[in-house]
């Protein structure tokens, strides 16, 4: 379990990130187009994985951005926005902000992804939802780098991700 905060409260996720170095759990994500897609399916890509509550809210929206515009510059890198928002609200914001260098996928299914990747938080008023975190994988699906942002409206280190990928 990690604590984090929200606004300086102390919340919870149901677990840790998974460990640099160890392969990462495969997972079962729902695309904007309602299709099912997997970890396996990124296979031979790099990956990020941009991890957050809502993109609906300021920072999980800035962090989207962010990423959509350093995807541009990446070579064989996915980037992978992932929340339990509808696959219908990700694919309207992308839409409404002409992102298209980003890939929104939802665990808003079954939150398999957020119980597998300990990010689920289970308390509070977000309990339910992803805590924010950013998760980079090599070609292999191997972890080699974690960030569990400690206070839910703070933005991730987007340097220190993208640094794994040069």
């Amino acid at each position: 379990m990690a604590s984090i905060t929200l606004k300086g409260n102390t919340i919870h996720t149901n677990g840790t990130l998974p460990e640099v170095g160890q392969k990462a759990p495969d997972f079962e994500l729902v695309n904007t187009d309602l299709s099912t897609i997997k970890l396996s399916d990124y296979k031979g890509s790099r990956v990020v994985l941009n991890i957050f509550p809502s993109i609906d809210t300021g920072i999980c929206a800035a962090s989207v951005r962010e990423f959509n515009k350093e995807a541009s510059h990446l070579s064989n890198t996915k980037v992978l926005c992932i929340s339990r928002d509808l696959p219908f609200a990700q694919a309207r914001f992308c839409g409404a902000e002409g992102l298209d260098n980003v890939i929104n996928h939802s665990d808003f299914k079954n939150g398999d992804f957020g119980k597998n990747y300990g990010v689920e938080i289970i308390d509070g008023p977000m309990q339910g939802l992803h805590s924010r975190a950013v998760i980079v994988l090599d070609e292999d699906a191997n972890v080699v780098y974690t960030e569990q942002v400690p206070e839910i409206v703070q933005e991730p280190d987007y340097s220190a991700a993208l640094k794994t990928l040069s």
